[in-house]
């Protein structure tokens, strides 16, 4: 099961690899990953049906496929898909989570060998952000800078026992030497041992108590100097739920949608790779709000990333 897995990726990669070189002049391009993984999540599992939702919001008729920076979603030198990983199927196989991890690893390398296709994964819950991390790290041969957005940083030891916890997936990074820089922002719900465990890593989290303070200069950041790029992490639960009702953990006080954006839109940064996660469609409204609320922000990235 993992080889055909592994084996479909690949293929797909191949193909829109080659497409968008034979259209030329693209120095990086997205390509959509699903990971439909949800059995890491502490409280709800809904983010592992999250993916076809995405995608399907992303192509609504509601909409046109241009981003707001112009990129036009239609041109494959902008956004491709290979696919998702078939979590589920691996599961019923017997597969653990070490074996899995590293299947999602794997998966992710092998869309980055087809340059110029860089990774913006869908999740699923944050859990999947370590092995994707670790893979765009390893790949590219050294740590980066990330920007993390989340009502939660997610860096517990190894929360309820579960090592591979999405509420463990930065702590698993920064040990394993993949960011040089991990930047929190949208912070909300944190404890004693978030704050410890984020003095322990030197990660630089910035609370939403504080968020007018620091908006000036979260809206005017310039990362990766010195390391191999920046790779963005997006919780949905960064946004407050007037704007995201659609998610397990609903954390009032968060960042709006322009916020995030002000955010992506100004940072300076060769964005390597991404990660869209935590969307819960079995709590969005009837009309798919929250679904939208994920494309756009897929829309976005895949714009921020494309060049």
């Amino acid at each position: 099961m993992i080889d055909a897995s592994l084996t479909l990726i690949r293929e797909r990669a191949k193909l829109k690899g080659e497409l968008v070189r034979l259209l030329g002049g693209a120095k990086a391009s997205t390509s959509l990953l699903g990971v439909p993984l949800g059995h890491n999540s502490s409280f709800l599992q809904g983010p592992a049906f999250a993916p076809p939702r995405i995608r399907e919001a992303i192509w609504c008729g509601s909409t046109n496929s241009a981003t707001e920076e112009g990129k036009e979603l239609k041109d494959p030198r902008v956004l491709t898909d290979v696919g998702d990983v078939p979590v589920q199927e691996i599961r019923d196989c017997g597969v653990d989570d070490d074996r899995l991890m590293n299947v999602i690893s794997e998966s992710v390398k092998l869309v980055m060998e087809e340059e110029p296709l860089r990774p913006l994964v869908l999740g699923g819950d944050h859990s999947i952000s370590y092995p994707v991390v670790r893979a765009v790290s390893e790949k590219l041969g050294g740590p980066v800078d990330i920007l993390h957005l989340d009502a939660h940083p997610d860096i517990y030891d190894c929360f309820e026992g579960n090592k591979y916890s999405h509420a463990s997936s930065f702590a698993r990074i920064m040990e394993g030497g993949y960011a040089r820089r991990l930047l929190q922002v949208g912070i909300r719900s944190i404890n004693q041992e978030g704050r410890e465990q984020g003095k322990r890593f030197g990660v630089e989290q910035y609370e939403m108590r504080t968020f007018s303070k620091d908006r000036p200069m979260l809206e005017n950041l310039k990362l990766g100097e010195g390391v191999k790029g920046v790779y963005i992490s997006i919780d949905v639960d960064c946004l407050d739920p007037a704007f995201a009702p659609g998610v397990s953990h609903i954390e009032p006080g968060g960042l709006s949608f322009r916020d995030v954006l002000n955010i992506l839109h100004n940072l300076q940064a060769d964005v390597v790779g991404a990660d869209v996660v935590e969307f819960n469609p079995q709590r969005d409204t009837v009309d798919g709000m929250t679904a939208m609320v994920a494309a756009k922000l897929v829309r976005e990235l895949a714009a921020k990333i494309s060049k």
